[in-house]
């Protein structure tokens, strides 16, 4: 069994797919080591282990709106993708989604996966409720407001398998996608936290083929809000549709040309309806705070020679703070730097090397579940206050270690 990018081979092939609750819970009681596997769109050792992995997509698959609650009940190996439709057409709507829609919502909420928006949190501070089968088999489950709540929701897979989650809901609303072209590079060091504030969610897209201009940028905006900062910020409209990396076909890519559209179909960089491909990438990602931007950029432009043989495009997005104890973003505005690779990890280190050396003097953190190097238990340490404070609870809630695995040793987070 291997990943969605096909970069990890698994270090086992015992997948159960329990149809029960009660199933589950029994499997779970007598493994030794177990870890849930989501949609494997993990670039990372973050969820292998040598014992069993579990997928629950076999169990019951329904949502429930609580309309009053504006919350909405959903299973946790459900996809945005399967997800956004539904809820669009009870009228209600979530603040935020991946780049990719396929990917299950326990697995990013887990991992920290995000989208954009200087006031958009990760998706996982979407969640109010969580409910996850321990590793002695008992059901346990927290909501927003109990002390253990925000060690739960964002845990690595590292307390237990999540089965359900309770999201926080929006009431319905349309967003119109415009793309700009060549925006000088100058703009973003001079005024990109601006920029990147123009709209709902924006994105910054470049191959550094012209280190005087960014490639694209994306900008999806609310059509009932009031309109951003205007212009083109030196760059120009596009007036034919385009894909995220620069002359590849845009079908895939959800719809631009400012057409107004339901937010699942414009939050997400690709369209549900396109099986995204396999095995021709891998992805970094680094968090710096938002306020380095200015430093930041010029860096990576200066220092871009040395890691563009390696990358197919790089995405600088923001994400706003939350108090999630592992969470990447926790408690500062943070600006994304994310890149991906071609699928060669030899071209990919040295290439990474560079990347790590921009962003190292401003206390990065890289995301969980992608490929990054020289990080360990004392960087992590060092750069999540709360750690101590998840230790405590995965001491009580995974006594026996069931849910460990190398990863989370070697970063120091078990």
């Amino acid at each position: 069994m291997r990943n969605w990018a096909g970069n990890l081979t698994y270090s086992t092939s015992d997948l159960r797919e329990p149809r029960s609750m009660e199933e589950l819970q029994g499997l779970v009681a007598a493994a030794q080591q177990v870890k849930p596997l989501g949609s494997g769109h993990s670039f990372n050792e973050v969820l292998d282990c040598g014992g069993t992995l579990v997928s629950t997509r076999a169990l019951p698959h329904a949502i429930q709106v609580d309309a009053q609650r504006a919350e909405a009940e959903v299973p946790g190996s459900m996809t945005y993708a399967e997800l956004g439709p539904q809820l669009h057409a009870q009228g209600w709507a979530l603040p935020n989604m991946g780049s990719l829609p396929h990917i299950s919502l326990a697995g990013a909420c887990a991992t920290g996966t995000h989208g954009s928006g200087v006031g958009n949190q990760s998706l996982a501070s979407s969640v109010v409720g969580v409910e996850m089968v321990l590793g002695d088999g008992t059901v346990r489950t927290a909501r927003l407001g109990d002390p253990d709540f925000p060690g739960m929701v964002l845990a690595l897979g590292s307390l237990g398998v999540v089965t359900r989650l309770w999201l926080r809901l929006l009431p319905t609303y349309d967003l119109a996608q415009d793309v700009l072209l060549d925006v000088p590079s100058s703009v973003v060091t001079q005024h990109g936290i601006e920029l990147l504030s123009s709209a709902w969610s924006v994105s910054l897209f470049t191959t550094f083929g012209d280190p005087q201009a960014v490639d694209s940028v994306w900008r999806k905006s609310r059509v009932d809000a009031q309109a951003g900062p205007g212009g083109v910020w030196g760059g120009k409209r596009a007036d034919v549709p385009v894909h995220p990396i620069s002359g590849l076909d845009p079908g895939p890519a959800t719809e631009q040309l400012g057409r107004p559209g339901p937010w699942h179909e414009r939050l997400p960089h690709f369209r549900a309806a396109f099986t995204p491909s396999v095995g021709d990438e891998l992805q970094s990602e680094f968090f710096v705070p938002l306020e380095s931007l200015a430093e930041v950029w010029p860096r990576l432009v200066a220092e871009s020679p040395r890691f563009v043989e390696a990358l197919q495009v790089m995405e600088i997005r923001a994400v706003a703070a939350d108090d999630l104890w592992l969470s990447p973003f926790h408690h500062r505005q943070t600006l994304a730097v994310h890149a991906t690779w071609v699928s060669d990890l030899d071209v990919v280190l040295p290439a990474l090397a560079a990347l790590q050396a921009v962003v190292a003097p401003y206390d990065p953190r890289p995301h969980w579940a992608k490929v990054f190097r020289s990080w360990g238990a004392a960087d992590t340490a060092r750069s999540y206050p709360d750690l101590t404070r998840f230790q405590e609870l995965a001491g009580r809630l995974d006594p026996e270690e069931c849910f460990v695995n190398d990863y989370l040793r070697r970063m120091g987070v078990r």
